[in-house]
């Protein structure tokens, strides 16, 4: 039986072994917050006021109490829509549905009671969104509903970063990724920075590999995807080594009601146009069939207490691209180069360089080579197969 002393002495060695090998961890995070002050009827603040936030896609509750000066924030909540409810003895109980709280956004909600019993309750509706007045930094939140409806090519969920004011697109960052360079998904200046040094993060986590010139590794599928924020300027100190903007992208969750979805984006050549080129050699339109297609599906496993989520997303396509390219005649592949043709259908003369002046040689004031010809100055000084002999000679003294 170890005894206490030596079980200490393996704890000690076991906490400075995570402590040398332990990973660094990141700060950023996806989460919203709502901060709540809670006034009367003549706008004085309510403090000891019980506060209960409800998400109402997964019936996650969270409880507070106001503070002296009649405030009470609710941190760490998953962007979604919220309920809150609002009790003290003597006013009628508040309830707020409806609330909507965004990827790394701070709303501020005054709440106002009205004297009365707790069996009373008031009902707000219809009010103006909460305002976010806690954070001074610049950007928009794309929500879910416009990456549903908003068409994209290739599915690149990125190209909706365009929607932000200050945002410039750069060469290959639009439409599908696929065959593109692995630098055209983070290829965007925003804020007046540079392309491709921005950061982006999916719920919290970096996508990006600072390693290979800060390229953008992850492109999530657009269903996998609730919303996102773009912001341009005044980001806050959690965010760092970026010269650009900050992308924070939050994905899709189970929730109490099962949910899912079927997509498929087509296109082909019917409405595209021809190429220059192929329209001047009379070719038809060549050939181009995209499909994105997939799906999602979501809901609870244990109500209340447990979810799922996961998509699926396919990409095809079959395009054909027209080009102009030499291929041998049979004559070439016979051995015989007497009529291979340049620009202009003029004749190339192909001749031995040990024992015939090229083309435009200074030496002879040529502009074509022929067999009458005679040598070069520098070939007539040494013998055809002497001059081979010295040629191979100096390369193997040199090698």
């Amino acid at each position: 039986m170890l005894s206490r002393y030596s079980l200490w002495i393996r704890a000690a060695m076991f906490s400075l072994f995570v402590i040398m090998f332990a990973a660094p961890t990141m700060s950023q995070s996806f989460y919203g917050s709502l901060v709540s002050v809670v006034k009367d009827a003549q706008g004085g603040v309510v403090p000891g006021a019980t506060l209960v936030l409800v998400n109402t896609g997964t019936n996650e509750r969270r409880e507070g109490v106001s503070d002296a000066d009649g405030t009470y924030q609710f941190i760490n909540l998953v962007p979604g829509r919220y309920r809150l409810e609002v009790e003290l003895t003597g006013f009628q109980r508040y309830v707020r549905d409806q609330i909507e709280v965004n990827v790394q956004s701070a709303p501020r909600l005054d709440v106002a009671l009205q004297l009365g019993n707790l069996s009373e309750t008031v009902l707000v509706t219809g009010e103006a969104p909460v305002l976010q007045t806690t954070n001074a930094s610049v950007g928009i939140v794309v929500q879910s509903s416009l990456i549903r409806q908003l068409s994209l090519n290739g599915g690149n969920v990125l190209n909706l970063i365009l929607l932000a004011p200050s945002v410039v697109p750069q060469g290959g960052s639009e439409g599908s990724l696929t065959g593109k360079n692995v630098f055209a998904a983070g290829n965007f200046q925003i804020g007046g920075g540079t392309a491709n040094q921005s950061a982006s993060y999916f719920d919290g986590v970096t996508v990006q590999d600072s390693a290979y010139g800060n390229i953008v590794v992850l492109t999530p599928s657009a269903e996998s995807v609730e919303e996102f924020r773009v912001q341009t300027n005044n980001s806050s100190a959690e965010f760092g080594r970026f010269t650009g903007g900050v992308v924070n992208i939050a994905s899709r969750s189970g929730t109490n009601l099962y949910h899912g979805s079927i997509f498929e984006h087509h296109r082909n050549k019917a409405l595209n146009s021809n190429t220059f080129f192929g329209e001047r050699a009379g070719l038809d339109k060549p050939p181009f069939v995209q499909n994105n297609f997939g799906g999602s599906v979501g809901g609870p496993v244990l109500k209340n207490k447990l979810f799922f989520f996961g998509n699926y997303e396919g990409y095809r396509n079959r395009e054909g691209v027209l080009f102009r390219r030499t291929v041998p005649t049979a004559a070439m592949k016979a051995g015989d180069f007497s009529d291979y043709r340049g620009s202009g259908q003029t004749v190339v003369p192909i001749y031995d360089p040990w024992t015939q002046c090229g083309i435009n040689t200074p030496a002879r004031g040529s502009s074509t080579a022929s067999a009458a010809r005679p040598a070069c100055p520098i070939a007539s000084n040494f013998p055809a197969t002497s001059s081979r002999r010295t040629a191979s000679a100096r390369l193997r003294r040199s090698s």
